[in-house]
């Protein structure tokens, strides 16, 4: 997929564009436009996705940000969140998977995770290897999370990274000429 640079970038914010190309209509022929904005602070990364149907006809779209965080490793990792009483797909299941409740406050990954958390919007990763915290604030349009780690395949580096993704799991329904937007934001801290 071909992103282009939106000339509102500047030193400390890039504006990334893609519209249909060949390659787009192959997998997915609508009239979109879809920008991304990155604006880096002092303390802080902030993001927006702005999706905009551009044609007069509705069509639906999911969304996700495939956010991959390094970590000293799994078992000094706990991601904290809204979890408990959360359902959740649990992608290792079955065929296609099957909902689960989460019992959990906090969780670890102690087996191959990919887990979609419908309403958890809030996790914080919490690396004790290495004193930080991150917390990932969804403030518009991310309603969900995913989890995704490859316990076990040391040919994946495992052990030191986890895929947080902020993601819009329930289809979007976008009339022609109306825009969908996901806001977040990284902020590190300390481990307290």
């Amino acid at each position: 997929v071909n992103w282009s640079v939106d000339e509102s970038s500047t030193k400390d914010s890039v504006v990334l564009q893609m519209t249909p190309s060949d390659y787009t209509k192959e997998i997915w022929d609508k009239p979109f436009a879809c920008k991304y904005k990155i604006n880096i602070k002092d303390d802080r990364l902030d993001t927006e996705m702005i999706v905009d149907n551009t044609g007069s006809e509705a069509w639906a779209f999911q969304a996700a940000l495939h956010s991959y965080f390094k970590v000293s490793s799994l078992d000094k990792l706990e991601i904290a969140g809204s979890f408990k009483g959360k359902e959740f797909l649990n992608k290792m299941v079955g065929d296609e998977g099957e909902m689960q409740t989460e019992e959990r406050d906090s969780i670890t990954i102690t087996e191959e995770y990919d887990r979609v958390y419908k309403g958890v919007n809030d996790p914080v990763l919490k690396d004790s290897g290495t004193g930080k915290n991150l917390s990932v604030l969804n403030t518009e349009g991310w309603e969900d999370t995913v989890l995704w780690n490859p316990f076990g395949s040391e040919a994946m580096g495992y052990n030191n990274f986890v895929c947080v993704e902020s993601v819009k799991f329930d289809s979007v329904s976008l009339e022609g000429g109306k825009s969908w937007t996901g806001k977040m934001t990284l902020q590190p801290s300390k481990n307290e």
